[in-house]
């Protein structure tokens, strides 16, 4: 049968600290410190299973879970030889939640359960500290009142603030027991006024009501949206631990406090917490009292303060890690509450793990364990400076993270010309590819709409920019150029400031600090990652300036270079459009002819400006390969929108302005009107482009290697990879392949010198991967595209399906976005076929993946068991994707390990 309920007490425990699943963190903790020795008050706990069975049985309680804790309560009982309802030898316990993983504050606490009217008179009596026993009733009311009973907070402290002010007191030790007591006659009555019945007095009752409660509180919404954040699973549930009370509140001699054996700040080595004598310990957290540095407890009870050193210094080398404490002192007795893993900051992280690794507490295979992958993203983009106060106007998607503080505006151009002089922010509904330029100079991008993946997210994360995506909170109207959040009006030229790192929106200028993440403990940990990982790391990059950023990160390359978000530079605009006036369909040789040597006239005007470009890239990565992709995205992209077109002939022809402009006008939406599409993300675009028009191919392989050979010329080595993409079949790239090996030759022969290349493709569609061995044929190298083929596996358009994806997730459809975390069932089958068929037609084929899942850890694990060579992110994720690939290393091998014995 199945057990459900685990003791532990007089010095032994029925669990142990490796049973996080059943116990959650706090019960293991209790548990080990238990069988240590360690003074820990003795108590239960409800597994996690529990919890699971609580909901599965419609919120109501499995008898036999409820009979299997009334006899772990007697066991308790008769340990402590006290009575839970017995004023002549009362028991008191706190009822505390605690998940498999630290979720701090999220879940309900109940403190001093059992007492009712007769205990606190008893305890009052035979102690002789009435102050101290009505103080634990009113305490126990009001935890009960809100946690089980759904009171809101703020009602019992009216109450309790209310006899304060009515007696000139402003400390709450001020209150005497006659004051205690007048609060607790309000709290019953607010309780009757709320529930319609008197507060329950039968301290069994009281606890069945709070184990439920607190099992119910996993649901609550600050957990959920917890759980969501930290990608914890709901389906884990959560312990309930039922604890014998030991009272921080019994006078001068008695305290409370919580402490880490670290600065989880910042990591240093040094004792850090807080306490406060004759206090509990919610008002340690709660900020109803200033708490007391933990130093100062040693001039108060140095044999208590010694004990604690010594007891948290075996339990920090015991679990081989930073813990999270929290202890009580009664009349002089040391007792200690919890233990467990403490959260930190990204920078602690790095120098806790690092420093463990030097003082041989870690091996540096498990000190790289000890940092969460995200958590560097706090080392490398600038951050605000949290001891500074802000007022948040609103929250989004934190799309890109880091700090940011601009005047806002509103349109791309505006951008550049404010941004010469001043930092902007670009607050648009969302960005399209045309605000590239605006983009480029603003600090940061603010949209009301788009996603982890839209536009916005994905361009800011390889600039390393700061992005809060998807404010719905946010109105933003472009044409009177106001940004309204709720009352308050921002208009151009004010200043805000953003928190990519948490989506937070900030009222005017807030503080920030840069961080220098490449060298010290950073550079360690990297060094350590980098002599483990088995994946390679790239970058995607399409500027020299990013391409250096991602060079001083450690990449090994660039994965993916959008030769595209070249185009749309000012100077480069109209020849691309001169072009695409061109891409005219004729059944007319002549007219053909014609229109093929306008668009090359344009081309022509292009190559100098590309090769300089490419020229840049191949420079910035002195001996690491680049790999550039042909153009990908549909024509009408570099065109003014059609429904724009429109409105402005019909203004001018209501005007009977006539002239250039309109004629202009009109054969510009003639041809938008002929490259429309319904579908565009499906249609001429990728090498279905540079099938129809090869010259668009020729011109860009003509400026690649015009470009490296110059660089070999000048002694640096280009190393060229020309990805061709949107490819279906094989004979696509087949005849891509042919004109880029046709004008590499060309060109060597007229350069008189030649470079080593790759021609491969970006396998983004089903069609590509289920025909992988016969494209590998002609391809030297695969490179997943798996944002397209997320779209395209799940026929899922990622710019409109933000509605669609929080109803899956939230109801458990899929386990994540899939455009932010690869999903595993389908793409990741996908990625495995076509690097399996692959390799079974080129046994060297590279295989690398340059979509946005190539700087998710999660995503990164599924690339490694695909048998991926590389993973291509954007600049600013490289030090992540280097640490994930490197954990994905270091688990696989110990898997293999385990699994071999």
């Amino acid at each position: 049968m199945e057990k459900y309920v685990y003791f532990f007490g007089g010095g032994k425990a029925e669990g142990d600290g490796a049973m996080k699943d059943v116990l959650g963190g706090k019960g293991a903790g209790l548990a080990e410190m238990t069988n240590a020795g360690l003074p820990v008050p003795p108590g239960f706990t409800i597994a996690t299973s529990g919890c699971r069975l609580y909901f599965e049985n419609g919120n109501r309680m499995p008898e036999f879970i409820a009979s299997e804790y009334q006899q772990a309560l007697d066991w308790l009982e008769k340990l402590l030889a006290q009575e839970l309802g017995d004023p002549a030898r009362p028991l008191l316990v706190s009822v505390r939640s605690g998940a498999k993983f630290s979720m701090p504050g999220m879940m309900d606490t109940i403190l001093n359960l059992g007492i009712n009217d007769k205990i606190a008179e008893a305890f009052a009596a035979r102690t002789g500290n009435p102050r101290w026993a009505y103080d634990s009733d009113r305490r126990f009311i009001q935890m009960f009142g809100n946690v089980v009973l759904d009171i809101p907070k703020e009602e019992f402290e009216r109450i309790f603030d209310g006899q304060k002010k009515k007696r000139g007191f402003k400390l709450d030790t001020e209150l005497a027991p006659e004051d205690l007591k007048q609060i607790i006659a309000g709290y019953k009555s607010l309780v009757r006024k709320k529930t319609g019945k008197d507060f329950p007095q039968d301290p069994r009752v009281q606890l069945a009501m709070a184990i439920e409660a607190v099992f119910r509180s996993w649901y609550n919404e600050r957990a959920a949206t917890y759980r969501r954040m930290n990608k914890i699973s709901d389906d884990l549930g959560t312990a309930v631990n039922v604890q014998a009370m030991v009272f921080g509140n019994m006078g001068a001699t008695s305290g409370t406090g919580v402490g880490f054996t670290r600065n989880p700040a910042t990591g240093e080595k040094e004792f850090y917490g807080e306490f406060l004598m004759n206090a509990q310990g919610e008002d340690v957290v709660s900020g109803v009292r200033t708490p007391v540095h933990i130093s100062e407890l040693e001039k108060i009870n140095r044999a208590a303060y010694n004990q604690l050193r010594e007891i948290t210094t075996r339990l920090e080398k015991h679990y081989k890690d930073v813990q999270d404490f929290e202890f009580t002192i009664q009349e002089g007795k040391l007792y200690m509450l919890q233990t467990r893993n403490g959260k930190r900051t990204g920078p602690a992280a790095v120098k806790i793990a690092v420093e463990m690794a030097k003082e041989g507490l870690l091996t540096p295979l498990e000190a790289l364990l000890r940092v969460e992958p995200e958590q560097l993203n706090q080392l490398l983009h600038p951050v605000l400076d949290e001891s500074k106060p802000v007022k948040v106007l609103a929250k989004g998607l934190p799309a890109s993270p880091g700090a940011a503080v601009g005047r806002v505006v509103f349109t791309a151009d505006d951008a550049v010309t404010r941004g010469k002089t001043q930092p902007v922010i670009l607050v648009r509904a969302e960005t399209v590819p045309d605000d590239i330029h605006g983009m480029e100079v603003a600090v940061g991008i603010l949209t009301s709409r788009g996603g982890m993946t839209s536009h916005a997210a994905v361009v800011t994360r390889g600039m390393g920019k700061s992005c809060v995506a998807g404010c719905a909170e946010a109105e933003v109207d472009e044409k009177r150029k106001q940004l309204r959040i709720g009352s308050k009006v921002i208009k151009e030229g004010d200043w805000i400031s953003l928190d990519g790192s948490t989506g937070r929106v900030i009222e005017g200028k807030a503080s920030t600090r840069e961080p220098d993440p490449t060298s010290g403990d950073f550079a360690t940990l990297m060094k350590w990652a980098d002599e483990n990982r088995e994946l390679g790391v790239r970058a995607n990059a399409d500027i020299p300036r990013d391409a250096l950023a991602a060079r001083r990160y450690g990449a090994e390359g660039i994965g993916l270079c959008r030769t595209e978000h070249m185009f749309f530079a000012k100077e480069r605009l109209p020849h691309v459009q001169r072009m695409i006036m061109a891409c005219k369909d004729t059944a007319d040789a002549k007219e053909a002819a014609k229109y093929e040597k306008e668009r090359r006239a344009a081309l022509l005007k292009l190559l100098p400006m590309q090769r300089k470009d490419f020229f840049g890239l191949f420079e910035a990565m002195d001996g690491l390969p680049v790999t550039i992709r042909t153009l990908d995205p549909p024509l009408h992209e570099f065109l003014p929108k059609r429904e724009e077109l429109m409105v402005e002939i019909a203004v001018l022809e209501a005007k009977r302005q006539k002239g250039a402009k309109l004629s202009k006008l009109k054969r510009l939406l003639e041809v938008v009107e002929g490259l429309h599409e319904f579908n565009p993300m499906l249609g001429l675009r990728g090498c279905r482009l540079g099938i129809m028009y090869p010259e668009i191919t020729e011109m860009q392989a003509r400026a690649i290697f015009e470009a490296a050979c110059d660089c070999k010329k000048k002694g640096i080595e280009a190393k060229p990879e020309v990805m061709i993409p949107l490819v279906g079949d094989v004979k696509e790239l087949a005849l891509q392949k042919e004109i880029v090996n046709r004008v590499a030759s060309e060109v060597f022969k007229k350069k008189g010198v030649e470079v080593d290349y790759l021609v491969g493709t970006m396998i983004e569609l089903p069609a590509a991967a289920l025909s992988a061995g016969e494209i590998a044929r002609e391809a030297e190298f695969f490179s997943f595209g798996t944002n397209d083929l997320t779209q395209t596996t799940f026929g899922l358009s990622r710019d409109d399906c933000g509605k669609i994806i929080n109803v899956y997730v939230s109801q458990k459809i899929w386990p994540a976005d899939p455009f932010a975390v690869l999903d595993p069932k389908r793409v990741g089958r996908l990625l495995k076929l076509a690097t399996k068929e692959g390799r079974e037609s080129r046994a060297k084929l590279k295989v690398g993946i340059c979509g946005e899942h190539g700087g998710d850890p999660a995503s990164i694990e599924v690339c490694a068991e695909a048998g991926l060579d590389y993973v291509s992110c954007s600049p600013y994720r490289v030090p992540i994707a280097r640490l994930a690939a490197a954990q994905s290393a270091v688990k696989r091998s110990a898997e293999k390990v385990y699994t071999t014995a």
